[in-house]
Parts: C-alpha cells; structure tokens; sequence
C-alpha cells in the first residue's frame, strides 16, 4: 500500500488505515491463550474485567514479580478504560512497569500493545502516527519470546497489511509471518492468507480461503473469522452487488457465532435492502440484546427500517437514540442527523 501525503484522500487514507490498524490490536471482548494461569486466563476470556483486576492486584500484593499478574492489571485497566483516559494511562504504566521487570515475558509486550491500540483510539491522527512504531515494535518482540501465538503472528501480520508503507507496512512481510507456520500452524496461515487476500481486494480468493477454514472454539480464531466476514459481506452487499452471497455469508455468522451482533446486523441489512422492512428490525432489535452490541449502528438502522415502514415515531426514536449515544460514529451520527432532520 504506496500512500503519500500529497492528496486529501490520500491522508484520509491514512487516518483510515490508522483507526483500522488500532482496532486490529485490540483484544477485543475474548480472546483464548493468552496467559498460561487458567484462572486469568478465564476471567479475561469471558471478558470479566473488574475480576481479572482484582485478582490481579490480589496476586501482586502477595508476589510483586509475578509477570503474568502485572501483565494481567494492565489488560484489565486498558480493557475497561472505554475511554476513560486516568484508567488508560494506568494501563500503559502497568504496562511499562511489566516490560521493565520482565523484558522476556512475551505477555508483558502482549500488554503493551494492547493499551498502544486502545490509546490509538482515543487520540489525534497525527498522534496515533508517531504511535506506529511502538505498536509494531510491541508484537515483534511478543512474537519473538512466543513464536506460537496465535494472536501475535495474525495481529502483527494485519499490522504490516495495514500500515503505509513509508511508516513500516510490507505485504512481503505479512507473507513471511504466513509462511513461517504454513506446515507447523496452518489454520493460522490461512487466517493470514484471508487478510493478505483482502488487502489485494481479490475477494474471491478471500472468500475460498474463508471458506476452507475449519471451525474453532477458540474465541481468538473466532473473533478473527468473524472480523473477515464482515469485511468481505460488506463488499458484496455494497451497491447491491450480490446480496446473495452477503446473505450466505451473515447467516453463516449466526449459525456459527449466535452470541455476537455482526450476524443479525449484517442480515438486517441484507434483509433491508430486499423490502424485508419487519424482518430486518426484528434481527436489529436481537442484536441488540448481544454483548457486541456497540459495534454496530443498531439505532441508526432501525431508523432507517422504520423510515421505510413509514413510522415516524419510531424512526424519530431511533435516530435521536443513535446521535446521543457518545460510542456512535461520527459518519453514522451525521447520516442520522440529515435522516432526523427531514423527518421535521
């Protein structure tokens, strides 16, 4: 990806590819194998983090060099933070201090490079920029004390995809993370195909990729699976490109993962877009209901739904709904407020 900064939308390129590659560091709400404890690691799987940080803390206060607790505090802090910054900047200092005692923890780095994301969302373009180094920095040397992770190989992999290349970004890199495991963890090098596929925009080698991947209980490879779906269901449901193949795909979602919002909202747009008014605001009213919930533009879609049903009230709802939840996006609250607006 050969971006310069001459154009406007060629910076708005980069600021896009800046709040992908940010969200691509995150952990997100699961993810499996991260720390060797069971205990941490079960709390943090089911995203219990007011749990992980007591007894993180609990640990520490008893045994100060315990790495994978000190590591643990920070994910906990970084995790729950949802923007708080005092409870961000705790994580990053956990996370320092994790490093500083434990250079050759692989969990430690794992940490940092969590809050550098969770950090990257929160802050200027330009200063999520000169935050690029560190982040990469932070998965190479995790990758390197644990060659085995799975979150380290596929989270350093989309951060070579994603990144320009004048600040670090090589597809031939990505490639040589893929190549690495292709005999030794090839459910991983496939995963990582998927993603070198989509940076190449050649969906339908994505697509058979994605679908030769064998089912995982782990929610690691899961929320990674999902990740892609989404991303290659959103081409074809673009411009109504083939609402066929995008229908196929969310409801391989539901089937698959029915505890998470992006199968239902995904459909609700299929569904949409097919005058399928009452059956898209049923799905969109269920994901709300589901723990990813803010993931997704729920209420602006369900006033979009009730617009088409000719529902007003509703719609005016909605929307209102959506603009005040601080968590929307900005593209998402500016349609909403165009769509609110004509309503009078």
């Amino acid at each position: 990806m050969n971006i310069h900064f001459r154009a406007p939308r060629q910076a708005l390129s980069i600021r896009a590819s800046l709040l992908t590659l940010a969200l691509a560091a995150s952990l997100g709400s699961a993810q499996a194998a991260v720390f060797k404890d069971a205990q941490l690691e079960a709390l943090q799987d089911a995203g219990k983090y007011s749990e992980l940080e007591q007894l993180a803390q609990a640990r520490l206060s008893t045994h100060a060099a315990d790495a994978e607790a000190s590591a643990a505090l920070s994910l906990a802090l970084s995790l729950s933070a949802a923007g708080e910054a005092k409870r961000l900047e705790a994580g990053a200092k956990q996370a320092r201090l994790c490093v500083e005692q434990h250079p050759d923890v692989a969990v430690c780095h794992l940490a940092m490079a969590q809050n550098l994301g969770q950090q990257m969302l929160s802050v200027g373009m330009f200063k999520a920029m000169r935050m690029v180094d560190s982040l990469k920095a932070s998965w190479i040397r995790s990758l390197e004390l644990d060659p085995s992770s799975f979150t380290g190989r596929v989270q350093l992999a989309k951060l070579y995809l994603t990144v320009p290349g004048m600040m670090g970004g090589s597809v031939s890199k990505a490639k040589e993370l893929e190549a690495a495991v292709r005999s030794s963890q090839p459910e991983t090098a496939r995963l990582i195909r998927v993603f070198i596929a989509a940076e190449a925009r050649k969906w339908d080698e994505m697509e058979r990729e994605l679908a030769l991947l064998k089912p995982s209980k782990e929610s690691a490879v899961q929320d990674e699976v999902r990740e892609a779906t989404l991303q290659l269901a959103q081409q074809f449901l673009k411009d109504g490109k083939d609402l066929d193949k995008a229908r196929r795909l969310y409801e391989g979602l539901l089937r698959d993962q029915p505890s998470k919002a992006g199968g239902h909202y995904g459909l609700a747009r299929v569904l949409a877009a097919q005058g399928q008014t009452d059956e898209a605001i049923r799905h969109l009213e269920r994901a709300k209901t589901l723990s990813d919930a803010e993931d997704f533009p729920l209420d602006h879609r369900l006033g979009d739904a009730y617009l088409a049903k000719g529902d007003k009230a509703q719609a005016k709802a909605a929307y209102e709904r959506f603009i005040a939840n601080k968590r929307s996006k900005p593209a998402n609250v500016e349609a909403a407020r165009k769509s609110l607006a004509q309503l009078g």
